[in-house]
């Protein structure tokens, strides 16, 4: 019983780690790491990036050789001068996510946006 509930308290600490671990940047702010889905087949690398509240005006998709860069900011939604902040485990403010992307040659279609979540499909060109 002792294992089982550390192995839950390792478990929990992963998934905190993986939700809210700092984004190692050459930018001065701190930022957040969203999380992100990557589904590849013969044709096509399809990458899904959760970012509920972020509108599509405020993300930048860039590349680097064998990364995909995901930044962006998401605005603290109902703070102002007249609320408390009681409670904040929704991470916010500037945010980036590195995602490594195998050889080869990709074209990218437009981003699309659905469900909080940015979707991105690589055709592979090879």
């Amino acid at each position: 019983m002792l294992s089982q509930a550390f192995g839950l308290i390792e478990q929990a600490e992963r998934l905190h780690r993986q939700f809210f671990r700092l984004a190692s940047s050459a930018r001065t702010q701190t930022s957040w790491e969203p999380p992100a889905d990557v589904f590849e087949d013969e044709r096509e690398i399809v990458i899904v990036v959760a970012m509920p509240g972020v509108a599509p005006e405020r993300i930048e998709i860039t590349t680097e050789p064998g990364a995909l860069i995901v930044r962006g900011v998401r605005p603290l939604a109902f703070a102002g001068a007249c609320r408390a902040i009681r409670r904040l485990e929704i991470p916010y403010g500037v945010f980036e996510r590195r995602i490594a992307l195998p050889p080869g040659r990709l074209e990218a279609s437009l981003p699309e946006c659905a469900n909080g979540c940015l979707v991105l499909r690589l055709r592979r060109l090879d």
